[in-house]
């Protein structure tokens, strides 16, 4: 079977699949909709999942924004969303979310728990089964997307999350300025007490120098004060640089190490480098993670790839290390340069205090100092108003779009999609299940088949005629197969040899005995001398067919209570003659009636050109392959698509065993639309109708199948295209 299925697949074509799917049709079409009814019903129980959207856009901060400064368009950035998406999908986002909803409660309710659900166990669910963001290519917009079965769950679910996300989002984008405006008031804070304590300083010498009525925003015109006075400007301007500078690294150092990755790309961190590593970096995990879900843990692209995100990793914590030591370098530098120009501005001071006078030398000083740290005080007071009104500036780093509103038809399960999705696997279902079928079926179904695998010539072909009352046997069309087989006989064997043949087939409702009556009739109307005998003493058929006499028949005569004349009935139909099977309960044939079968087949030949038996099945039943032994030939009929071909081959078999030689194979029963070999049959067949006849006229005192069969004594009638039973 194998190597026959492997024969027919090494030469499929296109018409042999739709030759398959027109013979399989029904079966096609059976399975398209029980997979349709089911996707159906399976469609109509599922629970229903409303759909609510809500709709944000989110941009990449470009750093923090200054008032005076002109700010830059924002540009997509598609790892930017992918990390968005994680943080909407975080805990800090969805624990708020579930608190502020009692999600835990309803979605319990939702799940028929009687005790609400654990915060863990609803943040899975909440990710898993009802969550779904995405975003419009080529766009910052973020579509927060929820699943509910009830409308209005699913619409607060997603504004809620739109809420706290945005919160999260802004405080997120004004933390560092928060930092950097507590930093600034308290440095405020102590310039102010170091200002009042300076000018108390100056009261107090001018109480001790007694220098009353001095005015202290008098400016000298020496030329080494002037000097002090410059440095002492720049001795301000490098305070303010170290302290900015100092406050950026220990702000950076404060931060915990693996929180530093979000910082780039801000203003804290703005070194091109460690940007650039980053992009590797998130390239790098992206190919990781689509790797990992390929491929298993120990494959060499995998590995390759942990190992060049590691790498990469590495540098980059690296390259941030070394940007911690660069902010700490450069505040030692600028401390450094305050240091020195502080001891340079000392021996200044006491250079001018040697060469000046004692007494107003340190009142000098004082006044100079209070100056000093005034000014100071004023830049950190005029830095912090203005760091303050860019705090106020609104951050758009984040803007709701879109709230979301209760859904009124269901969104899942999608009836369109379910459907169309059904049809496709029905068709596909019922398409492999007919080639299945047809690759597995190893009955002979055409006329290549048999010819290869019988080695017998397949002497006619008859049609499927699917209401069994249409067969008229005065249409020409109808009769034209039988006339075939006729014809085919007598290439074989010519009419003027006698010749007696008995039709068998392998299997019961093989359609052997209407076959048989058709082509007695089709050789009665060539003019040719023909009987028909009908020798299945179990079920026989004829005499319904027919319409004649059942007894005294065949049985009576090899029992020895007839002889031939009182057997035959002559003129039974117009130019046939025919012989009953007998009514003599419970005969068979047995060994013991070969002698007298043999002579009555001798006697009947002298008398006829052709002698034609019906038999019963020769597998399973004793009869025919006896009647088939005083034989001249047989012919083996052949129902296609019916018997396995095994079982027909040893049909074939039980005859050589009988010494009987198969003439041909009839292959009967063949769909007009369903095989190849029949297509040549049923155009020519279909010729004698192209003229408008029906059918010929009937003959006077012709009777027609169907007629004669109501005539039966029995009473009984049997469909014309009807199986063997």
């Amino acid at each position: 079977m194998a190597s026959a299925a492997a024969n027919r697949q090494d030469h499929a074509t296109l018409a042999d699949l739709l030759r398959i799917l027109r013979v399989r049709r029904n079966l096609v079409l059976v399975l398209t909709l029980v997979v349709l009814g089911t996707a159906a019903a399976v469609t109509a129980l599922l629970p229903k999942w409303y759909l609510s959207t809500a709709q944000v856009r989110v941009e990449k901060p470009d750093g923090e924004m200054q008032l005076f400064q002109n700010q830059t368009g924002s540009y997509y950035d598609p790892y930017f969303l992918q990390d968005q998406f994680k943080i909407m999908q975080a805990p800090k986002i969805l624990h708020p979310v579930i608190e502020r909803l009692d999600l835990n409660r309803r979605i319990s309710a939702m799940l028929d728990s009687p005790d609400p659900l654990p915060v863990d166990i609803t943040t899975n669910y909440l990710v898993r089964e009802m969550l779904d963001l995405e975003s419009p290519r080529n766009s910052s917009l973020i579509n927060i997307n929820v699943y509910a079965q009830e409308p209005q769950l699913a619409a607060d679910i997603a504004n809620e999350m739109a809420r706290v996300y945005s919160d999260d989002r802004i405080a997120f984008a004004t933390s560092e300025q928060r930092e950097g405006l507590a930093k600034l008031r308290q440095e405020l804070e102590q310039q102010e007490r170091t200002v009042t304590a300076q000018r108390d300083r100056v009261e107090q010498l001018r109480d001790e120098l007694d220098l009353a009525g001095v005015d202290l925003n008098a400016r000298y015109s020496d030329m080494e004060i002037e000097t002090l006075r410059q440095m002492q400007n720049s001795l301000i301007a490098l305070r303010v640089d170290a302290i900015g500078r100092k406050t950026r690294w220990e702000r950076f150092r404060d931060i915990p190490f693996e929180q530093r990755l979000n910082l780039i790309n801000s203003q804290l961190i703005a070194d091109q480098n460690i940007q650039e590593l980053l992009q590797a970096y998130l390239l790098a995990d992206q190919n990781m993670t689509r790797l990992r879900a390929r491929l298993g843990e120990a494959h060499p692209d995998l590995i390759a790839a942990v190992e060049n995100h590691a790498k990469i990793r590495e540098q980059l914590d690296g390259q941030l290390r070394g940007y911690e030591s660069a902010l700490q370098i450069a505040w030692e530098e600028a401390n450094a340069r305050v240091v020195e120009l502080e001891r340079q501005l000392s021996e200044a001071k006491v250079n001018q205090i040697l060469s000046a006078r004692d007494r107003l030398r340190p009142f000098e000083e004082a006044v100079q100092r209070l100056d000093d740290e005034t000014r100071l005080l004023t830049t950190l007071k005029l830095t912090l108003r203005q760091r303050e009104i860019d705090f106020q500036v609104p951050m758009r780093t984040i803007e709701l779009l879109g709230e979301a509103r209760p859904a009124r038809r269901a969104n899942k399960p999608n009836w369109a999609i379910n459907l169309v999705l059904a049809l496709v696997m029905g068709l596909l279902l019922g398409v492999g299940v007919a080639v299945g079928i047809e690759y597995f079926d190893t009955s002979l179904r055409n006329v290549a088949d048999i010819e290869s695998h019988l080695g017998v010539p397949v002497l006619g072909v008859v049609p499927r005629i699917p209401q069994p009352d249409d067969f008229d046997p005065h249409d020409m069309a109808s009769t034209e197969p039988f006339r075939v087989l006729h014809t085919s006989l007598n290439l074989i064997v010519p009419a003027a040899e006698p010749t007696a043949m008995v039709v068998v087939s392998a299997g019961p409702g093989e359609g052997k005995s209407t076959t048989v009556h058709r082509l007695a009739e089709a050789v009665a109307h060539s003019e040719h001398r023909v009987v028909l005998v009908d020798g299945d003493m179990r079920r026989p058929t004829q005499h319904r067919l027919g319409g004649w006499l059942r007894s005294p028949g065949l049985s009576e005569y090899l029992h020895g209570d007839a002889e031939l004349g009182d057997v035959l009935q002559e003129n039974a139909q117009p130019g046939l003659d025919v012989i009953g099977s007998g009514d003599l309960t419970g005969f068979s044939f047995s060994l013991r009636h070969a002698e007298r079968l043999r002579a009555l087949v001798a006697a009947l030949k002298q008398r006829y050109e052709r002698v034609l038996f019906d038999s019963p099945p020769i597998i399973g039943v004793s009869d025919a392959a006896i009647l088939a032994s005083c034989m001249d030939g047989a012919l083996l009929l052949i129902q296609h698509r019916r018997n396995p071909r095994a079982m027909t081959l040893r049909a074939q078999q039980t005859l050589a065993n009988a010494k009987t030689t198969v003439l041909g194979a009839i292959l009967n029963q063949v769909p007009a639309d369903g095989n190849e070999d029949y297509g040549y049959y049923a155009h020519n067949y279909a010729y004698y109708r192209s003229d408008g006849r029906k059918g010929a006229a009937r003959k006077p005192g012709r009777r027609s199948m169907a007629g004669a069969a109501a005539e039966s004594p029995e009473g009984d009638h049997l469909e014309l295209n009807e199986p063997d039973k």
